[in-house]
């Protein structure tokens, strides 16, 4: 049950948070956090814009929206806010591959993100306003995805994180703090009503949801300022009663300001589910004791994963396509000991249609290990064991899943997955320049003319 006994004043701290805590208040370590993930999270949303999805979908809305400043990040073009905002949503998630916050049971920064650029950029906000927005309201997501017990089908894209993104997009255009708690309530009843079923059966709508939380909290803007009004605590009721078993309304608020979830983040190296990254983590311990660190994938018997319970569920052995891939931890550990391709490639429909890869994924076998997932999140354990057909066993153990703040990763590797997937839009001149207007934010003057190209 939620907890409601408590007093609502926790929701006006979070909405007050946001509306009023001045740029120069927020610590110079989370504005420099804060600028590496808007890095991963730009050359993330271009790759996804990609898809022949996404630009079916931009045309769609370009035929019939009205025309902005705002970017669609990929596409080298602008539109109005709202629908900027969605498309850079579902783009970040569409590849997976997005930032995100183990102990904020999901991904706050591909909610918040796309609505305050494409406010920022609408209304010619600066950059030092911009990146202070959003640290604030990225914060206020994670609180409240923390606060929460979310039911397992739930998926945390197109929840929170409208929240988040109604008072980021209401601090950029200078709504009164004291107008956010109602347009923080209202806004958390305008969540989704998501499922992970999506992930199991590789069904796109699910990169939708972070798009709504983007286009949906500038409506909930809309809709205050309208006059409409949010129930006395929608964040407690829709996270505690509806998408959660129940809500901590003091967890929520808990050292606000002084502790920030936005540096406790990850961020990836492989293009799946967080979850598939432990059992990743796993198979490199393995393969780091074997010679020369490969083996033969018709010598391997099968592989053993135990696991908690969110990285047993991603079981299925046998996805149908690329975005089924994001969601198997057998494919993710099949597709790189066969190790012929990587980067996205190696979680692409070739890789699906490899039939070493495919035969490999069967012979895994995710369970969940009881003990793992009592553990979970503090530590994110898996134990993988390889069983080659000549009865040699090869173990892997992970204990902090990669990209966590006490196992981080080294920057050049988060370089070169910008330098991967932003070069190939843009060219290395362009990419290398927009990685760098985007890392000395804060003296941009106006957040339409960060870089002098619509990227």
């Amino acid at each position: 049950m939620a907890d409601v006994t408590e007093p609502p004043d926790y929701l006006a701290r979070l909405a007050q948070f946001v509306g009023a805590t001045p740029a120069a208040a927020i610590p110079a370590a989370v504005l420099a956090r804060t600028r590496a993930i808007l890095a991963d999270s730009f050359a993330v949303y271009a790759a996804g814009m990609q898809s022949p999805e996404l630009r079916a979908l931009g045309e769609r809305l370009r035929a019939a929206g009205a025309p902005g400043r705002a970017w669609v990040i990929g596409a080298g073009r602008t539109t109005n806010a709202l629908d900027a905002a969605m498309l850079n949503g579902t783009a970040g998630a569409w590849l997976d591959f997005d930032e995100g916050n183990t102990l904020a049971n999901g991904h706050p920064g591909v909610q918040v993100i796309p609505a305050a650029l494409a406010v920022a950029q609408e209304r010619r906000i600066d950059g030092r306003e911009f990146l202070a927005t959003v640290a604030l309201a990225y914060e206020v997501v994670a609180r409240i995805g923390m606060a929460t017990t979310p039911k397992v089908i739930v998926n945390p894209h197109g929840t929170y994180g409208v929240v988040g993104a109604a008072l980021a997009a209401a601090r950029l255009s200078g709504v009164a703090p004291a107008r956010l708690r109602n347009l923080a309530s209202l806004a958390a009843s305008a969540c989704m009503a998501t499922n992970r079923h999506t992930m199991r059966d590789g069904a796109t709508v699910r990169n939708w949801y972070a798009g709504h939380s983007a286009f949906m909290g500038q409506m909930a803007v809309r809709l205050a300022d309208a006059g409409f009004s949010g129930p006395a605590d929608g964040v407690a009721t829709t996270f505690g009663l509806v998408l959660g078993d129940g809500f901590a309304p003091a967890t929520a608020v808990a050292d606000l300001g002084e502790r920030w979830l936005l540096t406790e983040g990850y961020l990836k190296l492989y293009p799946t589910a967080r979850y598939a990254h432990s059992a990743i983590d796993a198979l490199f311990d393995a393969l780091a004791r074997v010679p020369g660190g490969r083996l033969d994938p018709a010598a391997i018997d099968r592989i053993e994963v135990r696991a908690y319970r969110m990285a047993a569920y991603l079981s299925n052995p046998a996805p149908k396509d690329w975005f089924g891939t994001r969601f198997s931890v057998p494919f993710a550990i099949a597709t790189l000991i066969v190790g012929e391709r990587d980067g996205l490639a190696a979680f692409g429909d070739g890789a699906v249609a490899d039939r070493r890869v495919m035969d490999l994924a069967a012979r895994v076998e995710p369970v969940e290990d009881a003990g793992f997932t009592a553990a979970y999140p503090a530590a994110q354990r898996v134990a993988l064991t390889i069983r080659m057909r000549d009865g040699t066993v090869h173990a892997g153990h992970s204990e902090i899943t990669s990209g966590e703040p006490a196992r981080p990763h080294d920057p050049a590797a988060l370089e070169r997955k910008f330098r991967d997937l932003a070069e190939p839009i843009w060219g290395a001149a362009r990419a290398a320049r927009l990685h760098d207007a985007i890392m000395h934010v804060d003296t941009c003057a106006d957040m339409g003319a960060l870089v002098d190209f619509d990227p």
